[in-house]
């Protein structure tokens, strides 16, 4: 698929911003299953870009003068693929460094319990037992908005039993961690039926044949209309906007991205 990507986000603050910094996880890179034609950052000052500890691209926008507003615009053309779960080429790092747990991935009882349940499938057919283990979640945890944040961890939600995108991605990787499965979370982007749909997560589980995203949230695979930004432990190290301010007041932030499926080029 060809997929045209237009993400804009905007804060606005009751009073100027003194200074701020801004970390940016809103560039894709080319992986196993996924291209980039064309991308493109509009941001309200210089930033310096580097990679992160994951490899992701992280840009780092310092604003040193007042400022009431900071509007981000990222926009680009993606290739991906369909298709069974491969080796990344671009993966520089070991499995077995998604195994441990992480500041929003810790397990208590509850989750503990939960997972074991699911520990004999998950043991016999890694890839069933997780499709099983991503089901369970769905029906555990139906997608509710509006009562956890970026900070909920994995197992406040579960006992809520109720989340997000990320919510559901940082549960389930708690799960399979505990059953041996290296999982990574995703922060990217998804396109549907109506081309309209806010940034996303879900997790990639490494199987024998390589990383497979499940996305709980919409209870399926990850395929051709995924596009991945950033990986990492859990949402604090993948989300694609996180940063730190000296005044302000109160925020207000609205993002709107777009996901469009575009005909190759003749």
């Amino acid at each position: 698929m060809r997929l045209a990507i237009s993400h804009e986000t905007v804060y606005r603050y009751d009073h100027p911003v003194k200074r701020s910094t801004q970390y940016l996880r809103l560039t894709p890179v080319d992986s196993a299953g996924q291209r980039v034609l064309r991308w493109v950052l509009s941001l309200p000052g210089r930033a310096s870009r580097g990679k992160d500890a994951y490899g992701n691209v992280m840009h780092v926008l310092s604003m040193d003068r007042p400022h009431a507003e900071i509007r981000l615009r990222a926009e680009g053309l993606v290739d991906t693929v369909d298709g069974p779960p491969r080796p990344d080429p671009h993966d520089a790092f070991p499995p077995e460094l998604f195994l441990r747990d992480s500041a929003l991935t810790r397990a208590d009882a509850a989750l503990r319990s939960f997972a074991q349940a699911h520990g004999g499938g998950v043991a016999a057919d890694a890839r069933d037992g997780l499709l099983t283990l991503m089901q369970a979640l769905g029906v555990q945890m139906p997608y509710t908005p509006g009562f956890t944040d970026a900070a909920t961890p994995a197992a406040e939600a579960f006992e809520r039993r109720l989340g997000v995108c990320q919510d559901h991605a940082q549960v389930f990787a708690t799960c399979a961690r505990l059953l041996g499965v290296p999982v990574r979370y995703v922060s990217g982007y998804l396109a549907t039926d109506d081309h309209h749909v806010a940034s996303h997560a879900w997790a990639e589980a490494r199987l024998a044949e390589g990383w497979l995203g499940f996305d709980v949230s919409n209870q399926c695979l990850a395929d051709g209309r995924y596009v991945k930004l950033a990986i990492g432990a859990d949402y604090l190290d993948a989300c694609p906007v996180r940063g730190m301010r000296l005044g302000g007041g109160g925020e207000a932030m609205q993002a709107q991205v777009q996901v469009t499926l575009t005909p190759p080029a003749q």
